[in-house]
């Protein structure tokens, strides 16, 4: 809710930005590839200081158990990317529904 939350009130901040690209000829892809690179950026510094933090946690817990399995990188790597798919998907959701529309009425709304 929280990446959602920003992602829509990122948009509406930005809404005459991507009135005056869409009439200066910017495509609904390259509106979203604008926005969702901040959001990229946000996610990708959350899993810098996420997965040290989530590996050392995990490894003070799991000597409590009498068998002890390792914790591989590809749990992290996919947790990543997961995270990044579900941000560039909200995000492209919102961008592009905000590129769908007249460019004249978002520059007209004040």
């Amino acid at each position: 809710m929280g990446l959602l939350g920003l992602s829509t009130f990122n948009t509406a901040q930005r809404k005459k930005e991507i009135g005056i690209r869409k009439v200066l000829g910017a495509s609904s892809t390259g509106i979203a590839l604008l926005l969702s690179k901040d959001f990229t950026q946000l996610v990708i510094i959350a899993l810098f200081i996420a997965s040290p933090a989530a590996w050392w946690l995990m490894q003070v817990w799991l000597q409590n158990f009498a068998y002890h399995i390792q914790i591989s990188v590809w749990i992290f790597i996919s947790s990543g990317a997961a995270a990044l798919f579900i941000a560039w998907f909200t995000v492209s959701y919102q961008s592009i529904s905000a590129a769908s529309l007249n460019p004249v009425k978002s520059l007209r709304s004040e």
